[in-house]
């Protein structure tokens, strides 16, 4: 047997495994409750404020957004990220996100068109943690991307997402709607509420989740483009016969 095939086969048999291993890693996840995950935060990268024109945007995107995402790790009990994805441990990294939160340009978030509360599509929010920089980090990460905020009808629309950190891979993503708390006057409250309402809810429709993505595949991975040259012409040209040259 040629010495490359000897050396091909078992790549090729490590590859298909490898393959394999990685078919279902969402339902893997779903299913295997004593694996961990990383808590990235709350994405307000794509966020609208809509009917909220008193809102001092710059103030927002300078204090409240990384303090918001703060009090979900400080606050556990309450905002029981663990728990929704019915895990009893999980780790946190959210300097990743708040690094893109401080980025926000105040002047964009603002808006009064009510069709921005569910302007964002699934492809939106693989596209975004396309642009990610997971710093090396690896395994499952959770967030949540921020679509709407609607003052008017006192409701924040979000997508519950889980990557595959190694791959820059969506694996779910899901939008919910969470409820605001009527008497909180404090900008980050109000909105925290809707975000523990998601979190509830999560945890209430996991059963549903395993089922709806119990045959979900791994997102495939674009195949390189092999260029094959062209061949080498094989017919050697016969060299030319000399000519004889004539005794004088």
């Amino acid at each position: 047997m040629n010495c490359r095939k000897l050396i091909a086969l078992p790549m090729l048999m490590l590859s298909m495994m490898t393959m394999t291993a990685n078919a279902q890693t969402l339902k893997n996840f779903l299913d295997n409750k004593d694996s961990s995950f990383t808590w990235l935060g709350v994405d307000f990268t794509q966020a609208k404020l809509i009917g909220d024109a008193a809102a001092k945007t710059d103030a927002i995107v300078d204090h409240e957004l990384t303090a918001l995402n703060q009090v979900i790790v400080n606050e556990q009990k309450k905002y029981d990220v663990p728990g929704a994805f019915h895990r009893e441990t999980y780790k946190t990294s959210i300097g990743i996100v708040n690094k893109r939160n401080e980025a926000i340009n105040g002047d964009g978030m603002k808006s009064d068109d009510s069709e921005d509360f569910e302007r964002l599509k699934a492809e939106d929010i693989t596209k975004l943690v396309k642009s990610y920089d997971f710093a090396g980090k690896h395994g499952i990460g959770a967030l949540i991307v921020m679509e709407g905020m609607s003052k008017t009808s006192k409701s924040a629309s979000m997508w519950v997402t889980l990557v595959d950190m190694d791959r820059k891979n969506v694996l779910m993503t899901e939008r919910y709607i969470g409820k605001g708390q009527k008497w909180s006057f404090a900008w980050r409250n109000y909105w925290l509420a809707t975000i523990k309402s998601v979190l509830d809810d999560v945890d209430d429709d996991y059963s549903k989740l395993r089922t709806k993505y119990a045959e979900a595949k791994d997102p495939e991975e674009p195949k390189p483009v092999v260029t094959t040259p062209p061949a080498a012409n094989k017919e050697a040209k016969a060299p030319a016969a000399k000519k004889s040259k004539k005794k004088g």
